[in-house]
């Protein structure tokens, strides 16, 4: 890729962490009573989240009932926290 893909690429990222971050305020904001725009993106961010969530959901449940090597060591875990026997008990 040359350098002008990179930017393109950092350029995307940084659009989609400043309109998360605007999410999350806004969710704040409608919380504490703020205006009906901000209401809305609020209820658009919260139902955003929800389909994320569901989508990773069903993505490591089709995972799983494929049949795929438990122990390939890669991939994301989805944030089970691990879970190993170094927790102590």
């Amino acid at each position: 890729m040359d350098g002008r893909g990179w930017v393109v690429v950092g350029t995307v990222l940084v659009g989609v962490l400043v309109l998360a971050v605007g999410g999350c305020v806004c969710v704040v904001w409608a919380e504490r009573g703020g205006p009906r725009w901000v209401r809305a993106v609020a209820s658009a961010t919260l139902v955003s989240g929800s389909l994320l969530r569901r989508s990773a959901r069903s993505r490591r449940r089709n995972r799983s009932l494929s049949g795929g090597d438990s122990g390939d060591g890669g991939g994301w875990d989805g944030g089970s926290g691990g879970g190993g026997s170094s927790d102590g008990g």
